[in-house]
């Protein structure tokens, strides 16, 4: 008989999860947005930058958002080309909104010393980028949420 009652508990838990209204994923807004390139430092002798972005999501009223997926592309500004990107399978709500997120590629900008950081954004080789936050709950598609370009700006936090 426990064994039938927990069954049955389960059915109606998971028709009533089936029964939800799906949130439109598209009415999130992303706020409190910082772009740059984040000082990672010298690797193998070289000063490095990597592109960076910090934001938050925030769902609408009443919107009942637990989690979603987010894609973060990095293109390249002038041709619309993927530099880099970055998933996040679950990010999570907690009275309706994230966590402050930050982002960053794992590949960026190198440049040889004495040439300082500062000084790497300003090569006339530096090439401009954007952030492209791309969302879906569950199987659904993704949809672009946000674009942005990122600022010529050096982060070291």
């Amino acid at each position: 008989m426990l064994h039938a009652r927990l069954a049955l508990l389960t059915v109606a838990a998971l028709l009533a999860a089936a029964c939800t209204k799906p949130v439109d994923v598209k009415t999130v807004q992303v706020t409190d947005v910082t772009t740059g390139w984040f000082d990672a430092g010298i690797v193998d002798g070289k000063n490095k930058l990597v592109p960076s972005i910090t934001f938050r999501l925030r769902s609408s009223a009443g919107d009942d958002l637990r989690s979603v997926a987010l894609n973060i592309v990095f293109k390249f500004a002038d041709n619309g080309d993927d530099y880099d990107e970055i998933f996040k399978q679950s990010v999570p709500f907690h009275n309706g909104q994230t966590d402050l997120l930050t982002v960053r590629s794992q590949t960026g900008y190198t440049g040889e010393p004495p040439q300082t950081r500062a000084d790497m954004l300003k090569n006339s080789n530096f090439r401009d980028m954007d952030a492209v936050i791309l969302v879906r709950q569950a199987a659904s598609t993704w949809v672009e949420l946000f674009r942005v370009h990122l600022a010529r700006q050096l982060l070291t936090e």
